[in-house]
């Protein structure tokens, strides 16, 4: 047996009992409020012990925030691999959002509640910044092989998740003040995103000193 078999099996039970506790704080929170949920609560519910809940999440806020926007992102990768090979990397990602959509309204309490819960938290905010950090990451790699033109350092498929992910933010801003159709809003925001078709190599693009 090679040394690392048994690291990845550590990594392995590491991210399942993340994943448990995620997927229990946003249940019970889902259910009762996230206000009315604790972290005991949380840690009862995922089997695991208080002092194991505080080694994966520094905040029952953050737990419940992975354990929402965790199977999203999941979602999210899934309905752009999912379209058909043909489209642009703009058209896969609207129509996966499309698709999507079609998920929100039974989700839209939770939503709006982390919506609200992350602007006025420091430290959920932070967090939700890294976790659509990994969404875009996650979204580039995807609609990278759609460009087929891609020249040196090519930051298109950087650009066009980072975008897409800027229009979830403000499309959310504008719902949770507002109210209206999220799935309507997001889908506009993702229409007007423009991203040229063909971008200069770097050699083109450079000049001299």
């Amino acid at each position: 047996m090679s040394h690392s078999e048994p690291e990845s099996l550590t990594v392995r039970k590491r991210r399942a009992t993340n994943a448990r506790i995620a997927a229990s704080a946003a249940r019970l929170a889902g259910t009762q409020g996230i206000g009315n949920t604790t972290v005991d609560q949380i840690a009862a519910d995922a089997e695991v012990a208080r002092a194991t809940f505080f080694r994966y999440y520094d905040t029952k806020e953050c737990a419940v925030a992975e354990g929402i926007t965790g199977p999203w992102l999941t979602l999210i990768i899934e309905a752009i691999a999912d379209q058909p090979a043909h489209l642009s990397a703009k058209n896969a990602l609207v129509a996966a959002f499309g698709e999507m959509a079609e998920r929100f309204p039974a989700h839209h309490d939770q939503i709006r509640e982390l919506a609200r819960l992350t602007r006025s938290s420091t430290t959920l905010n932070a967090w939700t910044a890294q976790a659509y950090q990994r969404y875009e990451t996650a979204i580039a790699e995807l609609l990278t092989p759609r460009f087929s033109d891609l020249a040196e350092r090519d930051p298109r498929p950087r650009l066009l998740a980072a975008l897409a992910m800027a229009s979830v933010r403000i499309c959310l801003d504008d719902w949770v003040h507002h109210g209206g159709s999220l799935p309507d809003l997001i889908h506009h925001a993702l229409n007007a995103i423009a991203i040229e078709q063909t971008w200069p190599s770097a050699a083109a693009g450079s000049v001299g000193c």
